[in-house]
């Protein structure tokens, strides 16, 4: 798959590991050329079927991606219509898309991401933040809006109500640390460890089935709103779409027939062993 003759963005690809990293002008704004471009990457990850881990980073040392063009806002409506009428904005449809390609995708946060850039950031599947350089905010009930990339939904989901509602309302910077509290991110890391942290985690998921991968996250998001007796439906069905596509029957067939689970020496290195069954296939 080729990842070449994007504008507001380039793609490394190596070892099953896409490498994202925006650099779009001085603030790596967020417009049309962006959400293209976004649109074109989901697109081809879409039929990807070697990569397994997708990191998004920036090139700018102080923003990771900011807010949703100005420029493009100004010409909002100003008439109400009704929710029938209501469709999906080009910004939530394209974090959607991302969200639900099959690889598994990181958010290296070194630098501001507000209003859409966050957004974008939520609909990663997680999110790992520099102290000391990152920066969150929902600003647009200041500018008389509401978070409107799938910003208010999918932060209510990560924080709970009175949190979420907290990071809207207040429309205030907040930083990694902060970030971590609220459970906008996985972790917050000093800067000179999320590179290699972020890096070992990728390195780590690329050596697992892709199909694996796929079902595992497809499995969660749809769980996560559904009531417990649909949320267990969906984990069985997820699981017979990885066992008809992964060596997981062979695999647990040669640890049975070893005797592996019995072995408390093995119970004990579970995190090391589950890496050295990755080349039964």
């Amino acid at each position: 798959m080729k990842y070449k003759n994007f504008q507001t963005f380039d793609v490394a690809v190596e070892n099953g590991i896409a490498t994202v990293t925006f650099n779009f002008g001085s603030v790596n704004v967020q417009g049309q050329e962006m959400l293209a471009d976004l649109n074109s990457l989901a697109m081809r990850l879409e039929r990807d079927r070697v990569t397994k881990v997708v990191i998004f980073q920036s090139a700018n040392p102080e923003i990771w991606v900011c807010h949703y063009d100005t420029d493009l806002l100004k010409d909002m409506s100003t008439e109400a219509i009704s929710r029938q009428d209501a469709q999906l904005l080009d910004l939530q449809s394209v974090c959607e898309r991302i969200s639900k390609v099959p690889q598994a995708t990181i958010a290296k946060l070194e630098g501001f991401a507000r209003g859409g850039g966050h957004e974008l950031a939520l609909a990663l599947d997680m999110r790992f933040a520099a102290r000391g350089k990152y920066k969150f905010m929902q600003m647009e009930v200041g500018m008389g809006i509401l978070p409107c990339g799938g910003g208010a939904s999918r932060m209510a989901r990560q924080t709970g109500l009175g949190k979420a509602l907290e990071i809207i309302l207040s429309a205030q910077d907040y930083d990694a640390d902060d970030a971590e509290r609220l459970g906008t991110i996985n972790k917050a890391l000093e800067p000179d460890v999320i590179g290699p942290y972020v890096t070992a985690l990728a390195e780590r998921i690329a050596q697992f089935p892709a199909d694996a991968i796929n079902a595992c996250k497809q499995m969660v998001y749809e769980s996560i709103d559904k009531p417990i007796d649909e949320a267990l439906k969906a984990e069985a069905y997820w699981l017979y779409q990885a066992t008809s596509k992964t060596p997981a029957v062979k695999r647990f067939a040669i640890a049975d027939e070893q005797g592996l689970e019995h072995d408390i020496e093995n119970q004990r290195k579970w995190s090391e062993l589950v890496m050295q069954v990755q080349d039964i296939n």
